[in-house]
């Protein structure tokens, strides 16, 4: 046996670790539950010439549906596009039959934002980044 430590890992190592957890977990949770990352899928906002000006990428794991990034170009902020982007997101999820969202903001990001959207915190990473916090959030789909 030996431990070995890569900056690049081979895809056929990482799927047998994916495969290995997941066949762990299946013990415990049901076949019908989305594994790591099983779906995902984004939505844009497009401007009138059909560029790219906001969106979000977004997975699943188990039952929740996660927005891993979200982002708005500076011209479109504060015009209520970032909140359609996340009702568009929170349908499409609610429709694959996800039961909660989940996210992470930084301290000079969204906090706000995801709150006034029913979003609650569930935990902060301190000084992550250096001299920032990380607030992790979830909101149950209705």
């Amino acid at each position: 046996m030996r431990i070995e430590t890569t900056d690049n890992p081979e895809k056929e190592d990482l799927k047998v670790i994916s495969k290995g957890i997941q066949t762990y977990n299946q013990q415990y949770i049901p076949d019908d539950v989305v594994f790591e990352a099983d779906t995902k899928f984004a939505v844009f906002a497009k401007d009138e010439n059909g560029n790219v000006v906001g969106g979000i990428r977004a997975c699943a794991f188990w039952n929740y549906c996660i927005i891993e990034l979200l982002w708005l170009s500076e011209n479109t902020r504060g015009l209520g596009i970032g909140k359609q982007l996340i009702e568009a997101t929170e349908k499409h999820a609610l429709k694959k039959g996800f039961s909660y969202m989940r996210t992470e903001t930084l301290s000079f990001q969204a906090r706000p934002f995801y709150e006034k959207l029913g979003y609650k915190v569930f935990g902060e990473l301190p000084d992550y980044p250096k001299g920032h916090t990380t607030y992790c959030l979830f909101k149950e789909l209705k």
